[in-house]
């Protein structure tokens, strides 16, 4: 009999795992599993189970956030012998299942488990961590860390830009920094910057770059210039909605391997979770250094895609939940 371990954070979300929560483990049981679950008590320990028990199983399935996710794949990153992971989304945004076409449909995302590939998808080392999809540092990046969870429950993506608005008078400052890739090094002062490998950050379409692909061995990185004005800064938003990149106030480039050197401690929040404070950052690609599985049919992702794109981030977890 195949084993699987189901780690799962039953506090993510809107708490919709719950209510499934056995006609899922009776799903898994049914197609031939001894399923083993772990669900999580505390920051962390999704990491530390995926880490000592994961390479005694065939198959790793986590049910959470984006950030629940980061936990389980820095977890297995520690074992030489990965098994492949199953993903059941439950958390606010989503976006690194939204980038696989993996449905934020409870009972969809289980059967894509059962039904669906692996996929070998691209994995970034921060320093000495891991991180799933992104990398970030500057204005409103500690919004999804910092803002509570009873308010994420409640109110959805809508919760993300509620905290952001009630930190805009200090969050737009100046991060002098100089930034090394390739044969290329850049002085600035940026107010935000990131470096992912997802379709979307924060519920939000990613700019840069229409055809992002998840196992390129390559990042997409974005540096937006600090604003001089009130004028520079309703241009840089005007282009972030609009999902341009406007080349007078930002920066993109596709890489590998980036170096920041920054003149003070600077916060970074890695999958929407803390990421510390750090003068200097080392940021590189782990080509194809996981399997996630995703649905088979590339016209279903495309599908799925499509839907999360169409509510605007604000996805519901379950079909019986409509916001």
């Amino acid at each position: 009999m195949k084993k699987m371990l189901f780690i799962s954070n039953l506090r993510a979300g809107k708490n919709q795992i719950r209510p499934h929560f056995a006609a899922i483990i009776d799903m898994f049981v049914s197609a031939g599993y001894e399923v083993t679950v772990h669900t999580t008590q505390a920051a962390k320990d999704a990491s530390q189970v995926a880490a000592s028990r994961g390479g005694d199983y065939d198959l790793v399935v986590c049910s959470g956030g984006d950030g629940t996710l980061d936990e389980v794949v820095s977890g297995l990153l520690t074992l030489e012998s990965r098994p492949p992971v199953g993903y059941i989304p439950a958390g606010t945004t989503n976006d690194f299942a939204k980038s696989l076409g993996i449905s934020s449909n409870m009972t969809a995302a289980a059967a894509n488990v059962l039904k669906g590939e692996p996929f070998a998808v691209d994995v970034g080392v921060f320093n000495e961590r891991h991180f799933a999809y992104i990398a970030a540092f500057g204005a409103f990046t500690d919004v999804s860390w910092q803002t509570p969870q009873q308010l994420k429950n409640t109110l959805g993506h809508l919760a993300y830009l509620i905290e952001g608005l009630k930190s805009l008078p200090t969050t737009i400052i100046p991060h002098r920094m100089t930034v090394a890739f390739d044969d290329e090094v850049i002085t600035d002062s940026f107010a935000y910057g990131m470096v992912t490998n997802s379709v979307s950050v924060g519920g939000f379409k990613s700019i840069g770059i229409k055809e992002m692909e998840l196992d390129d061995g390559l990042f997409e990185m974005l540096l937006v210039r600090m604003p001089k004005n009130i004028f520079e800064l309703q241009s840089i938003l005007s282009a972030l909605l609009m999902q341009k990149v406007d080349e007078r106030y930002m920066f993109f480039a596709r890489v590998s391997h980036v170096r920041f050197y920054c003149e003070e401690n600077l916060s970074w929040t890695l999958d929407g979770e803390s990421g510390g404070n750090f003068k200097e950052v080392e940021i590189s690609n782990l080509r194809q250094a996981i399997q996630i599985i995703r649905p088979q049919d590339k016209a279903e992702r495309q599908k799925v895609k499509e839907e999360y794109e169409a509510l605007d981030g604000d996805i519901p977890q379950d079909d019986s939940v409509r916001e």
